[in-house]
Order: structure tokens, then C-alpha cells, then sequence
């Protein structure tokens, strides 16, 4: 199906995107367009303006700060993370999961911030970024706010961005060099959707700070506090992995569709976090 007449306009500046986007109630953003593209052709979304990013350098830039802070615009692809020497010091992790994503045509066009600001209940990043503790610097007219990944992501498809405004970067905190990071995915296949994940940053030994993050059960990245107590305080060789998993995605009732029932997603989340702690403890390999 062709897409319905719509605008474009590629602005040369934040400043002038941000007009532009002010300007029009109907504008969206155009960054890789992976989702966005595909719903205007099956006329899933409606939108007036498209507003093309893609070439503003500002947006398109990977910096590692002097205390170790890497800051990810919103506009860089899947595979300049890949390939950025800055993410394989602070954040290799990231550069894994940015490698392994879907296709090498997606990873060629797809974004950071597309990926999170579409919080598409089954994107990957989401969950590794609530599980760290990154922040998501927005522009508006009165400049760059920043806003806690907790707080960012507010249900499917929703985020804290607001009318007017776009993501400018991604902000990760230096992690301490006691930190284990663990990621895991159950996925229909090698290059499709995961059925559940879960994300975890635990960091010393005994464990004095613990995220657990379960993505692909629910509207958005979803903490798991019953989980995290059982981590505070453990020695990691002491971990009782079974006993996390019981913890895991309690009073949560996961949403089904034709590729997996609630029941079966909640059970895979339990599953794939106990892996994902085993992971971050380093007992098991990186997804």
C-alpha cells in the first residue's frame, strides 16, 4: 500500500526542527524510519509533517566524556555504535546488542532514539537502558532537559518527550568497575522479535546496587523489585538463581499475541532473567 500525501522537511538545524515540530500538531520525526515508514504505508498513523533528522550532525554524534560518561545522539545508527571504539570502552554490552539487531539493512538505517522513543514494547534498547541508569536529554524551546530512563519510557508507544520536542542524546553514567552487566533474549528467531527479555546492572560483591528489567511482557520496561531484594546484599557466588527467577514478574500479567500467550511470556521472563543474572554474576555467556 502507498503512503497518503504528507509533508517533509529535512531542517538544517535542532533550531529550526524543533519550529517545526512546534508548528504542526500533526509532525512526527523522521530519524531511520524502520516503524514509522511501515505504519504510514498501511495507514496505521496518520501525520501531517515528517521532520528528517538524519543529517543533523548534533544529533549524530558519539562522545566519551573524561569521567567516563558516554553521551549517544539520538539520530546514530545501529551499526555506528557497532562500530564506535568510544561504546566498546564504556559500554560493550551495547555494542553487542547494537551488532545482533534484526538485519544489517535495519542496523544501516535504524536509530538510538527511534528505537526508544518508538518504546515499542518489544525494542531492545529500553530495557538496558532502565537497567543502567541512563538518562535521555530533551530539546525543547528552553533548551535540554534530562529525564531519568525510570521516567522516560511511560507506556507502548509513549514516552517523555512532548509536543514540540525531540530527543537529542542518550546519556550513560560511568558504570563502576565493579559492575556486572547481564542481557538476554528469548527470540522466535536469530533476526526477529523476542518473545521476552530482561536486562540487569548489579554492582559489587556482595551486591549493593541491583536492576533487574524484564522488556516484551508489558507497556513499557518494567522494574522488578522482589527480584532486586533478593540480589542486595548476596556475596554473587551465593546467588540462589531459582530463588531470583520465583521473584521475578510477580503481580504482573503479561499481554499475549499470536506468537505467545500472557502465560508462556511470563514464564520465558522468568527464565531469561534468571539468565541474565547469571550473566551479570559471570556464570553464563552474553546473548
Amino acid at each position: 500500500m502507498l503512503m497518503a500525501p504528507v509533508r517533509y522537511v529535512r531542517p538544517d538545524s535542532v533550531g529550526d526542527a524543533l519550529e517545526a515540530l512546534e508548528g504542526e500538531d500533526g509532525a512526527r520525526v523522521l530519524a531511520g524510519g524502520q516503524s514509522l515508514v511501515n505504519a504510514l504505508k498501511l495507514r496505521a498513523a496518520r501525520v501531517e509533517l515528517l521532520v528528517d533528522i538524519t543529517r543533523l550532525a548534533e544529533l549524530s554524534e558519539i562522545s566519551l566524556e573524561p569521567d567516563g560518561t558516554l553521551v549517544v545522539g539520538a539520530a546514530v545508527t545501529y551499526v555506528e555504535v557497532e562500530r564506535s571504539a568510544d561504546v566498546a570502552r564504556a559500554l560493550p554490552l551495547l555494542q553487542h546488542i547494537a551488532a545482533h539487531l534484526v538485519d544489517r539493512q535495519v542496523r544501516n538505517r535504524g536509530t538510538v532514539g527511534g528505537n526508544c522513543c518508538l518504546n515499542d514494547p518489544l525494542s531492545n534498547l529500553p530495557p538496558l537502558f532502565v537497567a543502567i541508569g541512563a538518562r535521555f536529554r530533551i530539546a525543547g524551546r528552553d533548551g535540554l532537559r534530562e529525564v531519568d530512563a525510570d521516567d522516560f519510557f511511560t507506556g507502548p508507544y509513549q514516552t517523555a518527550v512532548r509536543h514540540g520536542e525531540l530527543l537529542h542524546s542518550v546519556v550513560v553514567p560511568p558504570l563502576a568497575p565493579d559492575t556486572g552487566l547481564g542481557y538476554q533474549s528469548l527470540q522466535l528467531g536469530a533476526e526477529s522479535w523476542a518473545l521476552a527479555r530482561a536486562a540487569v546492572c548489579l554492582v559489587g560483591d556482595p551486591i549493593s546496587s541491583a536492576r533487574v528489567v524484564l522488556g516484551c511482557i508489558g507497556p513499557r520496561p518494567l522494574r522488578q523489585p522482589d527480584a532486586e531484594e533478593r540480589l542486595i546484599g548476596r556475596r554473587r557466588a551465593d546467588v540462589d538463581l531459582q530463588e531470583v527467577e520465583r521473584a521475578t514478574a510477580v503481580g504482573i500479567r503479561a499481554f499475549g499475541d499470536v506468537h505467545a500467550s500472557g502465560k508462556y511470556r511470563l514464564a520465558m521472563a522468568k527464565t531469561v532473567a534468571g539468565r541474565a543474572v547469571a550473566q551479570a554474576i559471570g556464570t553464563e555467556g552474553t546473548a
